[in-house]
């Protein structure tokens, strides 16, 4: 009989993403005391006990800053997030977000819904009062990308679209994102390069300690007089205050951002919006399509792809009976594994290891079935994190 997994979804999921689940194997519900895995999105999971049940945490979106990565990884459990699944729903507000800045598109309305009277007197109020809100076009001015990523990648594209020119910065870019990015992107030698070249900045790096205040008092004098800021990453990642000052001064035009906080709040030339970076219906289906996948794969057959804190590791099965181990990045692993198989009869098929840091992940076919007891002797050795006994069953 097939294993039946058990899904505790802690937000709402997309349908599209829970139906791929099949009802024979999965059971998903948001009351689960022993799930083997979690769905979630938004909600916050830092301080939330995490059951010892738990094989995998999923989040239907890109950063993963509201999961406990860290003491997740010491358990030997993956983190999988959707990243890319939203970049388009992402892009679409980054140029929404610059038009909005460099065409005056919000002081303009709170004008307009300000005005009263009959047709004639508002005829009059608007030709009186839209000169002071009058823009610039984007075309021909210079956009400068930090974070050339999905999301990155997509908004230099589209800015090209419009006429822009764009230059980019990212130090840790791929080989498969550079040969995606635009040949029109010119690289920039340095953060401080792109700001005083830019016209308008877009951030679109994830939250760690070295990208935290990235945007601070220094980075901000650097940038052009006039010139406008862009946030669709995290708020942590701009100095409040920093910017706030050069609004002030005039040095900065706007600061548009997907993250109101109460020193921002009433600020004239600030466009805070509430968080809505992925907040639509193909980003959400995508998303949950995205990591449903991803861990339907690893709960039924071990393999890892597109985590935050796992290296990837896929191997196609040649057996029905195959062991999954999650270990500390530690010397002689694979041999005290291999050695315990051989020790036991088990005759190993095919074997697949990958690190990433300090984390390692083990996949083992075997040529016959695996005993509990074995299973004990190696999750039993020292750095260890997690075995799974993932026998091959018949899935819809």
């Amino acid at each position: 009989m097939a294993k039946t997994f058990q899904i505790l979804t802690l937000n709402k999921i997309s349908a599209q993403g829970l139906q791929r689940l099949p009802a024979a194997r999965y059971v998903v519900g948001t009351e689960i005391a022993e799930p083997d895995a979690i769905l979630v999105r938004s909600q916050h999971m830092l301080d939330r006990p995490i059951p010892a049940s738990v094989k995998a945490i999923a989040r239907a979106g890109a950063g993963t800053n509201n999961v406990p990565v860290q003491k997740m990884s010491e358990r030997g459990v993956p983190v999988f997030n959707a990243a890319g699944a939203n970049a388009n729903a992402v892009k679409e507000l980054v140029i929404a977000g610059m038009l909005m800045a460099a065409r005056n598109i919000v002081p303009a309305l709170h004008f307009t819904a300000s005005l009263h009277g009959d047709d004639a007197t508002l005829h009059k109020l608007v030709e009186d009062g839209k000169k002071h809100y009058a823009g610039t076009e984007l075309r021909g001015r210079t956009l400068g990308v930090i974070g050339l990523g999905a999301v990155g990648r997509l908004v230099a594209d589209a800015a090209i679209g419009l006429g822009m020119n764009v230059i980019g910065y990212d130090p840790g870019i791929t080989v498969e994102a550079a040969w995606s990015l635009s040949s029109q992107v010119k690289r920039a030698n340095s953060v401080e390069d792109l700001l005083t070249h830019s016209d308008f900045v877009t951030l679109h790096v994830p939250l760690l300690d070295a990208t935290r205040n990235l945007i601070d008092a220094q980075r901000v004098a650097q940038m052009k007089d006039g010139s406008v800021l862009l946030n669709f990453s995290r708020d942590a990642i701009v100095d409040s205050d920093a910017v706030l000052a050069g609004l002030a001064s005039k040095h900065l035009r706007c600061y548009v951002c997907d993250f109101p906080a109460q020193k921002l709040q009433g600020q004239a030339k600030v466009v805070a919006l509430p968080h809505l970076g992925a907040s639509t219906e193909e980003a959400e289906d995508n998303c949950a399509v995205m990591v449903v996948d991803l861990l339907r794969e690893y709960l039924e057959h071990g393999n890892i792809t597109n985590t935050v804190n796992f290296p990837n590791v896929m191997m196609p099965r040649e057996s029905a009976f195959r062991l999954a181990i999650a270990n500390s990045n530690v010397p002689n692993m694979l041999g005290q594994i291999s050695t315990t198989l051989a020790a036991a009869g088990i005759n190993i098929h095919n074997m697949m290891n990958k690190s990433r840091g300090e984390m390692a992940y083990t996949l083992v076919d075997t040529d016959s079935a695996i005993p509990a007891k074995l299973i004990a002797q190696i999750a039993a050795i020292s750095g260890v994190l997690m075995v799974r006994d993932l026998p091959l069953e018949k899935t819809a």
